[in-house]
């Protein structure tokens, strides 16, 4: 992956996954202090709209890594952060089609559906980006679970 990618997937990222958590805190979080408003926070509105019109980057930017980066790790059989990367690339379809299906439900269930869809997977695609990138960042190892830690001791 060259410099220009990776600086455009953690741009993509940090875009949608930012205004995302954001506007889910002004939508699911804050309260409104007049009884009637429509929306829970000003610029609530504003934040849905980052994030709808921001999520194109992340998907074109997830595309244009997918033969060079991901494909080539998962048939190499390439094992550092493997876990975290194929947790990605599972989870990237379920997160990009619940996010596009939310904005075209009309029923109210469906609509319910998709959110929580959209939640689960797009909270699963963060905890993976950043567990993902750790190394990298942060220069050290990547936080590693118990089971892990006793298996790397052997």
């Amino acid at each position: 992956m060259t410099r220009f990618e990776a600086n455009l997937v953690q741009l993509a990222n940090l875009l949608v996954g930012g205004s995302g958590l954001v506007y889910a805190w002004m939508r699911y979080c804050s309260v409104s202090s007049d009884p009637f408003a429509v929306v829970n926070h000003p610029a609530q509105p504003a934040m849905m709209h980052l994030h709808v019109l921001s999520a194109p980057l992340l998907v074109f930017a997830c595309g244009l890594i997918w033969r060079a980066h991901v494909w080539v790790r998962v048939r190499s059989g390439f094992s550092e952060r493997r876990k975290t990367g194929l947790s990605l690339a599972v989870g990237l379809a379920p997160m990009i089609v619940s996010g596009y299906a939310l904005q075209v439900s009309v029923s109210e269930t469906w609509r319910d559906v998709w959110i929580a869809v959209h939640l689960c997977t797009s909270a699963l695609w963060t905890a993976a980006f950043v567990l993902h990138r750790w190394r990298v960042w942060f220069g050290g190892r990547a936080p590693v679970s118990n089971a892990a830690a006793a298996h790397e001791r052997r």
